[in-house]
This record gives C-alpha cells, structure tokens and sequence, in this order.
C-alpha cells in the first residue's frame, strides 16, 4: 500500500479493535448488557473492515494488464465501499435490532463494574489509534483544511475511513457507557436499551457518509480545482503552447491522475518540434502534480475562437507513462 493509503493507521485501528472486541465479549458475558454486544459487534465489524482495507491496498498494486489497461487502482475505492456496507449491516442494523429487543424485553444487568472497566479502557484504546489516524492524515490535508473537508475530498480512502471508524467507536464507547452507567444507578434497563440505539443510529450515519464519499470516487472523480489549475498552467508556462483547448482529468485510483488534454500549437511548428513540446509539457505536468503518471495529448493548430468549439475524446501523437 502506498504511502497515502495510511497503513500504520490501519494496523493500529485492527489491533486495537481486535483486542477490545474480546474484552466487550467477556463483559457482555458477565453482565448481559445490550450495550456491550453492540459495541462487541461494533469492535468486530470494524476489525474486519481494516483487513479487507489492507486486502484492498494489495490488491491495487496488481500490474496493469490487457483487460485492465489502466491498473487496480480502484480496487481500494471498492473495498471501501464495502467497509461502508459492513458497517451499515452488521454494526448498525445489529445494534438497532438489539437496542429494539431489550426495551420490549428490558432485564437487570449484573456485574456492571466488568463493562465499565472494559469501556473504560475500550476508551483509552481506541483514543490511541484516533491518534494514529490523526497523524497519519496530517500530511495530507492541504493547509487551513477543515477535517470534514478532507474527509470529503480525501482521494486515498483508507484514512478517511479510519477516522470516521475511530471517531465512530469512541463516540459509541461513551453512549455504551452511558448507558450501562444510567441503567445500574437507577436499576432500570431501559438506558442501555436507549444506549443501543444511539450506538446503532451512529453507525448508520457514519456508514451513509462513508458510502456517499467512495461511491463519488468508484463513479470517478477529477482533479480538484488547485490541481487543476497547476496542470494548466505548467502546460502553458513554457513555449510552443499557444492555448490549453480542453482539460480532462480522472483519478484512475488515489496516487494515479490521468490527465487528457488538447493543446493549440502555432500553425508553422513541425512535427519534431511539436514532438519536443509535448516531451516538455509531460515534465512540467508531473513535476506539479506528482499525482499525473498517465498523460494523454492531442496537438491541434489553435485559432482565434476555437475555446467554443466540442471538446474531441480522440488523443492521439503522445501518449507515456
């Protein structure tokens, strides 16, 4: 997985999720609390999300090939999408469904100090691996940027993930708490089963903004208008290039931009030199958008008018990765 992908989040987020889940288990065990079991499910949803994150990144680093010419990069966006539905069936659905049982069928919980110590360090855990998560993004996020922000235009999905996860878990471990908390100081059963369905109602939220997000990135998403606009502009900061006719961009997966575009040349340049400015434009491109591997162009003779004309989908002359 590369670099952006946010591997040692991932890993952090699995081993954390991984050891609470036992510990909800056991506590679920000792004192009956619905509370408990969501989050236990929650734990081993989530614990499962970050293998098939890893799984995906692997997946992606598969060499490009005849039926897929352009590469795996969108495997990563595919197996993000389906941490969303896991997320939505298994720990949301789950959670209501229990939350649902336990106010028609409330009981006294026992042993309620074993999910309050589990919860307590449930919290300490998962607070170490938003840590992480946090880290991890910082590089990525542009200046000034908002975290809702990045989650939204974030092109590599495994961080974005993590964090909605992370904050998910933490959110939910203080409604379990809660819960389990209101219903031993005041015997009754009915807060946990309320402390279910806000944990349950959480993790639909999260799984509708994470299956909202990929989806965009599965359909294909573009450059953003800072990217953009240093696309166009290393193009036309060198000679030969009379005017940027069209632009189009896709993302073919988070650290691979294809950039099409046709170029106006002067009418007199000949092939070789045409050729040559082509060669140049490629340079210029990825030095300023390190992203832009796969560059397709099409030269054209510009005259006066012709941003008005149909953009053309033939690219022809140039094309090198």
């Amino acid at each position: 997985m590369s670099s952006s992908g946010g591997g040692k989040a991932i890993i952090a987020a699995f081993l954390a999720n991984l050891g609470i889940a036992v510990a909800k288990f056991i506590a679920w065990l000792f004192s009956g609390s619905a509370s408990m079991l969501a989050e236990a499910i929650h734990s081993v949803a989530d614990s499962g999300n970050q293998l098939l994150l890893l799984w995906g990144g692997r997946q992606a680093k598969r060499r490009a090939d005849m039926e897929h010419p352009f590469g795996y990069g969108r495997e990563r966006y595919v197996y993000a999408f389906v941490v969303a539905i896991i997320l939505f069936s298994v720990g949301g659905l789950f959670s209501i469904y229990e939350g649902v049982d336990k106010l028609t069928h409330p009981h006294e919980l026992a042993n309620v100090w074993v999910p309050i110590l589990v919860l307590v360090i449930a919290i300490c855990l998962e607070s170490f691996s938003l840590r992480t998560a946090v880290r991890e993004s910082a590089p990525h996020r542009a200046r000034g940027e908002s975290w809702p922000a990045f989650i939204r235009h974030a092109k590599a999905p495994e961080l974005p993930v993590v964090l909605l996860e992370d904050v998910a878990a933490l959110t939910g471990l203080v409604f379990a708490l809660l819960g389990v908390g209101l219903s031993w100081l005041t015997h009754n059963p009915v807060f946990d089963a309320i402390g279910t369905l806000m944990i349950g109602t959480l993790l639909i939220l999260v799984a509708i903004t994470l299956g909202i997000e990929t989806k965009s990135l599965l359909v294909g998403e573009g450059a953003n208008k800072r990217d953009h606009d240093a696309i166009v502009d290393a193009i036309e900061s060198g000679p030969g290039i009379e005017k940027v006719i069209h632009l189009k961009t896709l993302y073919l997966g988070p650290d691979e931009l294809l950039v099409a575009a046709k170029l106006g040349f002067a009418g007199d340049r000949t092939l070789r030199a045409v050729a040559g400015d082509i060669d140049a434009v490629e340079q210029r491109v990825r030095a300023a958008v390190p992203a832009a591997r796969v560059i397709y162009v099409e030269p054209d003779v510009y005259r006066p008018g012709d941003d008005a004309a149909p953009p053309t989908e033939a690219f022809i002359l140039k094309s090198e990765d």
